[in-house]
């Protein structure tokens, strides 16, 4: 029913085609597990390799224990966790990848925060807005104020969705944020142009504007992501400098 597992990443191979046969059919939700004893056998691994593959599949919530019966297939095992390897998010490609998924659900975002912004919700976003300004200021970096800036605009959407998406996803917009933040504070002319687009997207919002709201967050994040990589233009121009003349292929 199962292959053999090689010695290698054991317990993610035997989660792995556990979870395959979950999500094929072959154990539907609510059935039974076979026992620690059978899946040993079938994989060719210790019960400790079961335990601990079993294990990772009940905290993603794809089964559970059941005292005195067994292990279950649970009714939300068809749906699978969102995961990002925080691996994979330290390089300006994935970088600038997670600047164009943003630029996706911040534009959505401020077009709705423009529509169902409250007073009490503007006044928020002002003062968020207001705390990059003082964080700056103040010698910091600012990431933690943008990141709130951005939560505020979302919270002014009354759509929780919206927050447990940015949520999710901020984990890994502060280390992205950190590294465009960073960059763009040694040049003058890239932090006045992130004011200025944050005061955009304000602006729009509070006009209640929704096509504008959306173009400013656009705008903001198609801006990021040249900043970033004219930056990183910048820093390898250096280096060619400092190294001396380089060979060019084609």
């Amino acid at each position: 029913m199962f292959q053999k597992v090689p010695a290698r990443a054991l317990t993610d191979s035997v989660a792995e085609q556990l979870l395959d046969k979950i999500q094929n059919g072959a154990f539907a939700r609510g059935d039974k597990l076979p026992t620690e004893a059978v899946l040993s056998e079938e994989f060719g691994v210790s019960r400790t390799v079961i335990r601990e593959a079993i294990s990772r599949l009940k905290y993603e919530g794809v089964v559970e224990s059941r005292q005195g019966s067994g292990v279950f297939v649970t009714k939300q095992a068809g749906i699978r966790p969102l995961r990002i390897d925080y691996t994979d998010t330290g390089t300006l490609e994935s970088v600038l990848q997670i600047v164009e998924l943003r630029r996706s659900i911040e534009a959505e975002v401020a077009a709705q925060a423009a529509r169902r912004r409250t007073d009490a919700a503007m006044v928020a976003i002002d003062a968020a807005l207001a705390r990059i300004d003082a964080e700056v200021a103040a010698g910091g970096d600012g990431v933690e104020a943008d990141v709130a800036f951005h939560r505020a605009i979302a919270e002014a959407t009354g759509n929780p969705y919206f927050l447990k998406t940015l949520a999710f996803l901020s984990q890994y917009l502060e280390a992205a944020t950190r590294v465009t933040r960073t960059n763009e504070a040694r040049r003058a002319d890239f932090s006045r142009q992130v004011r200025e687009e944050h005061q955009a997207i304000v602006a729009a919002i509070r006009a209640g504007d929704a096509l504008a709201a959306r173009n400013a967050a656009q705008n903001h994040m198609y801006n990021a992501a040249r900043r970033l990589s004219q930056l990183d233009q910048d820093e390898a121009g250096a280096d060619d400098q400092a190294d001396g003349p380089r060979g060019v292929s084609n």
